[in-house]
C-alpha cells in the first residue's frame, strides 16, 4: 500500500516525501480530533468501581 501511495504522488523525491508527511499528519489529526473523541465514551476505562 505504501508503494502505491509513493507511486501515485506527483513530483520528485522531495515533494513526495513532503506530501507523504502531510498525509500522515492529516491522518493523525483526523484520528485525534474526530475518531478518538467519538469512540472514547464507548470505552470501559471510565467505569472504575472500588469496593471497600
Amino acid at each position: 500500500m505504501y508503494g502505491w501511495i509513493w507511486r501515485t504522488l506527483p513530483g520528485g523525491r522531495t515533494s513526495k516525501a513532503l506530501l507523504s508527511l502531510l498525509l500522515a499528519l492529516a491522518a493523525c489529526a483526523l484520528l485525534l480530533l474526530v475518531v478518538f473523541p467519538w469512540v472514547e465514551p464507548m470505552l470501559p476505562f471510565n467505569d472504575v468501581t472500588i469496593d471497600q
